[in-house]
């Protein structure tokens, strides 16, 4: 079973969700798409200083614009993975790929919309849409861009993926 992000739901109003996320370790790359998942992948499968496997995480998150202040959430080119929770940044593996930077994510707030299927361009934008009007009915502050995570994996039907559209707010908890 993989391992997925901890955190703890604060209020939930049908598919939404306001989150408290906890500080967490994630290993990021901030380069061309088409390699981003490659460099990650080949990071956990123990292409690291000390060869070691690192389990795979859940969810896989990536990004279109998002402060650097939000490391999990970055740049338009970035993809993360969820270091497991049994690692500090004492004792993660150092990455051997310049490329792939182990980052602590602060404790945070986030407002989240869940959907089904394949997270193609045109539904991704359709869920942002969606929970940008909630946070404005809500009255919640968004502080960074919106971002999706991803929970399976690539080979898993569409019906059974969980997707979700995640965007960092003020929140009084």
């Amino acid at each position: 079973m993989v391992e997925t992000a901890e955190y703890m739901v604060i209020g939930k109003k049908d598919e939404f969700e306001i989150r408290r996320y906890p500080k967490m370790l994630v290993a990021t790359v901030r380069s061309g798409a088409d390699s981003r998942f490659s460099q990650l992948f080949r990071y956990i499968s123990g292409e690291n200083k000390s060869k070691t496997k690192i389990s795979m995480t859940s969810p896989v998150i990536t990004s279109e614009e998002i402060p650097m202040t939000a490391p999990v959430i970055s740049s338009g080119e970035t993809m993360s993975f969820v270091v497991p929770s049994k690692y500090t940044i004492e004792t993660v593996p150092t990455p051997s790929d310049s490329m792939v930077i182990i980052e602590e994510s602060p404790e945070r707030f986030i407002a989240t919309v869940r959907f089904r299927g394949f997270a193609w361009k045109d539904e991704v934008e359709k869920q942002k849409k969606k929970l940008y009007a909630w946070l404005e009915a809500e009255n919640i502050s968004a502080t960074s861009a919106p971002f999706l995570m991803q929970y399976n994996p690539p080979f898993l039907p569409g019906f059974m993926r969980r997707n979700e559209i995640g965007i960092e707010i003020e929140y009084e908890g």
